[in-house]
């Protein structure tokens, strides 16, 4: 499995993007953003169209330029229209779907392409996605050790964060700006229809067994190394999709620290039940 090169960039994509995805997960849960990435991720499938509708022979650059539209949309829409939040992103899903969908139907032969998009091809990854992988990773790790004090208070309370002077907008914008590039990029891992799965699944297993944020972000990674690198052996070893491998490990995984986090639980408590007793 080690020898193959496609194996290799595969592992090498896995160990990149599913930590990466567990990082900033960690703050997509805490604020509550699981659908805004979902809409980041299905505005992808436009984007794939746009591209394929110019020639491009690489969806990736066009997927990228028109997720950050849709997610400058969505943060536009929410301060001057005044509508929720998820109203604003299930309009915006769904139109981009739509969309991408019509001129899918004029185009012909992506039809390989379309299901890679959908359902994710991690053994089709480039170098230049390994490239941008490597660079996000390590910009969110510097930029996350260095500012973690101001997106704690940020995440847990926007209004204290402007009291205490910090820039609050700015930061937005940027967390908005790397968590969009991010999901476009992972759609190769995971494809669009899953990659929320990796956002999500390692932060809640974090959640489950860490008391304080550094034990959650540092589990979360943790969680994210072995969902993703023990999804694409399994999927290597059982001859299944890599992304449903991917997903179905770390929802194992999650299973495992849910039973582990109960029997916690209960041992804190039985002697309490024996004083009250």
């Amino acid at each position: 499995m080690f020898t193959e090169p496609f194996m290799l960039r595969a592992i090498l994509g896995a160990l990149m993007l599913a930590p990466l995805c567990a990082l900033l997960g960690v703050f997509v849960t805490a604020r509550r953003m699981a659908f805004f990435s979902d809409t980041v991720a299905h505005a992808s499938l436009a984007g794939t169209a746009v591209s394929f509708l110019l020639g491009l022979s690489e969806p990736t650059p066009g997927m990228i330029v028109v997720s950050l539209a849709v997610a400058a949309a969505i943060v536009w829409l929410r301060e001057r229209s005044g509508l929720f939040n998820d109203t604003i992103m299930s309009l915006l899903l769904t139109g981009s779907v739509a969309v991408g969908t019509v001129i899918l139907s004029r185009l012909h032969g992506f039809r390989a392409e379309i299901h890679r998009v959908l359902f994710g091809d991690i053994l089709a990854i480039g170098s230049t996605e390994l490239i941008l992988a490597g660079a996000l990773l390590l910009l969110v790790a510097i930029g996350g050790s260095w500012m973690l004090s101001p997106l704690s208070l940020i995440t847990a309370h926007e209004d204290l964060a402007h009291v205490a002077g910090l820039r609050v907008r700015a930061f937005n914008y940027a967390f908005v700006l790397v968590l969009t590039i991010t999901v476009t990029v992972t759609i190769r891992l995971v494809g669009i229809l899953l990659v929320g799965a990796l956002l999500v699944i390692p932060p809640a297993s974090a959640r489950l067994l860490g008391r304080t944020l550094r034990q959650e972000i540092w589990l979360a990674v943790a969680f994210g190394i072995v969902t993703g690198v023990g999804g694409v052996a399994a999927s290597y070893a059982a001859d299944i999709p890599c992304g449903p491998s991917i997903v179905l490990t770390g929802i194992t995984l999650f299973a495992v620290t849910l039973g582990i986090s109960k029997t916690r639980r209960t041992e804190r408590l039985e002697p309490l039940v024996r004083e009250e007793g």
